[in-house]
């Protein structure tokens, strides 16, 4: 039948990382909801929110570090068989809906967070692909979530094994394979705040769509340079544009503000600093993708 190590050791680090992931996930979609920015501080925490990610991140890693060292004792030290399986596999059936509804969430709180109208299952596909674009803490829930659905899948696979058959290493194994996918998460999580931490470039489509809008004015003639900086799923524009020769200051003024209101209209873009040159007869900007 199942190992009784695996009943109170490893189903419940399981338990308890899926408990850590509920409430997490319950404050920071809180957070997401309810949290209005104070006057204050009007564009936001920007890289505060790095920092609290980066602390969820040191307690995943200790969960990762304690349940590898767990595993790595049961493979040494395998444990008689016990009972106990459908109150196991009860268990982890609660785990997954408790984190396949966190996670179905996450995803749903991805597309929305990257401006996409998708719907049914095509809504997993988009989160996959555009996680990346994300809040902090969305990506953060994203990966813990996945992380803790792929373990309680294990589990119970491992459940059943080792409740038919006399492979008793499968415990260890298992508990090591969810510490590993912990490791895999702090890993990839960590690397995300880290880069948002120093200040990361935008992606290119951001960066041609930005472009765009500028150029859409008919008295812009050209980019002489722009820096777009991403903080989270916000963006930080920096840039001087080219402007038609022979207008007076306050027409070109009145050109530069308009194109910067213009480009705020985007939710995601928090702050913009434009400079204005008479153009000079020379194509300054390129398109990112013909950059070498």
């Amino acid at each position: 039948m199942l190992s009784p190590a695996f009943c109170d050791d490893s189903i419940i680090r399981q338990k308890r990382y899926s408990l850590f992931n509920f409430l997490e996930g319950q404050y920071l979609f809180l957070r997401a909801r309810l949290f209005q920015w104070p006057r204050q501080f009007p564009t936001g925490f920007g890289r505060v929110i790095n920092i609290f990610c980066m602390i969820a991140v040191i307690v995943v890693t200790i969960m990762a570090y304690e349940t590898i060292l767990e595993g790595w004792h049961l493979i040494q030290h395998p444990v008689t068989s016990g009972s106990g399986i459908w109150l196991n596999i009860t268990v982890l059936l609660m785990n997954l809906a408790i984190d396949g509804s966190i996670l179905i969430k996450a995803m749903k709180e991805i597309t929305k967070e990257a401006r996409l109208e998708v719907k049914g299952m095509a809504v997993v596909a988009a989160a996959f692909k555009n996680v990346g674009r994300a809040a902090p803490p969305t990506r953060l829930v994203f990966y813990e979530d996945l992380v803790a659905v792929s373990g309680a899948l294990l589990a119970m696979i491992a459940v059943v094994v080792i409740s038919l058959t006399s492979f008793q290493l499968l415990d260890g194994v298992v508990t090591i394979l969810i510490g590993l996918l912990m490791v895999g998460v702090a890993f990839r999580v960590g690397y995300d705040n880290m880069i948002g931490l120093i200040g990361v470039a935008a992606p290119a489509d951001v960066e041609e769509k930005v472009a765009q809008l500028i150029l859409s004015e008919s008295f812009v003639t050209d980019i002489y340079q722009m820096r777009i900086l991403q903080e989270g799923r916000y963006y930080h524009v920096e840039g001087l544009i080219e402007l038609k020769p022979g207008l007076a200051l306050a027409e070109a003024d009145d050109i530069k503000f308009k194109v910067r209101a213009l480009l705020l209209e985007d939710p995601d873009i928090t702050d913009v600093t434009l400079g204005i040159l008479e153009d000079n007869g020379v194509r300054n900007w390129e398109p990112a993708h013909s950059r070498v």
